[in-house]
């Protein structure tokens, strides 16, 4: 699995974001391209500790979906959204994208880091492991628009 900071995938999910518009048609799921692109800020802001939608330690969920975070395999299509992840309000799509695209570059600006905070629900994570969250995340959804 890619993570985000390798060379070259800052640009390549920049890129594939661009590629959504008003047009773009979803593969699988409920979310309309506005709201993908605000369910996918989520885990940015996360990692960014803007926010921690009140994420607790979970043991169940640790056990059976850590390592899906960061593993190789594709996540499977429709698979179930945390209630508090979920995008239902009318969301408009150049505001998202514009909100996406500014927490992905502050992302990017912090590749360099070397001190990562624990994830509020999985614990401590490396640094290729929060990398691949973001990317495996990311990819899923633009994935499910088909870019």
């Amino acid at each position: 699995m890619k993570s985000f900071f390798e060379e070259g995938v800052y640009d390549e999910i920049i890129s594939r974001v661009a590629q959504i518009d008003n047009h773009s048609k979803k593969l699988w799921g409920k979310m309309t391209a506005a709201q993908m692109l605000h369910h996918c800020q989520i885990p940015l802001n996360v990692i960014l500790q803007k926010e921690d939608y009140n994420l607790k330690p979970n043991y169940i969920i640790n056990l059976l979906f850590k390592k899906s975070m960061y593993n190789d395999k594709l996540w499977r299509k429709n698979m179930p959204t945390a209630p508090d992840f979920r995008v239902k309000d009318y969301k408009d799509l150049s505001t998202e994208k514009e909100h996406l695209l500014k927490l992905l570059n502050e992302l990017n600006d912090q590749r360099h880091r070397t001190d990562w905070h624990n994830h509020p629900s999985f614990g401590k994570l490396t640094k290729e492991q929060w990398g691949k969250m973001q990317y495996k995340h990311l990819d899923h959804h633009l994935r499910q628009f088909g870019v």
